[in-house]
């Protein structure tokens, strides 16, 4: 079984299906279920336990199983949580950040910056002289800014993340 204390799971499940898909996880009745029976037991809105469930089955973490009543011909989606793909679903959003981390350190490097001094706005040279080195909200002179401590804090990560295979 997953342990959903876990802060890295939890960072995963919340930004995949927010605090309420979280407590749904965390609530949801052992065994086959249907949705409403899962909205009663966590109370949870239906939509957002529809919503939750299908964003898990497109990740490989819940299991659906349709069956159809005879009588009425309806449809009846019975609704399992199966956490054991959660593994190789955070590899492949380690990987996606990597690759991004990667790409920003390459823009940082490449770039030199120029800030509002109030904090309205960052943009790169070709910007600020666009803007003629005005903050284009406030008007305030537009300020050299130094980005190697941000550089600095990208590669930290990134070892970080190197590091943790």
């Amino acid at each position: 079984m997953i342990d959903l204390n876990d802060l890295v799971v939890r960072g995963y499940l919340v930004r995949l299906v927010g605090e309420d898909g979280l407590q749904m996880i965390e609530n949801m009745p052992e065994g086959e279920v249907t949705d409403e029976q899962i909205a009663e037991a966590t109370g949870i809105l239906l939509n957002i336990v529809r919503r939750t469930l299908f964003i898990l089955n497109e990740h490989k973490l819940a299991i659906c199983r349709r069956e159809r009543d005879s009588s009425s011909g309806w449809l009846t989606y019975l609704w399992t949580l199966d956490m054991t793909d959660i593994g190789p679903q955070l590899l492949k959003e380690k990987k996606r950040l990597v690759k991004n981390l990667r790409t920003r350190v390459k823009f940082e490097e490449e770039n030199v910056f120029y800030a509002c001094p109030e904090g309205c706005i960052r943009m790169n040279f070709n910007e600020a002289t666009e803007c003629e080195f005005l903050c284009p909200y406030c008007g305030e002179d537009m300020m050299y800014d130094d980005n190697a401590g941000f550089i600095e804090k990208i590669e930290k990560r990134l070892a970080f993340l190197d590091k943790e295979k």
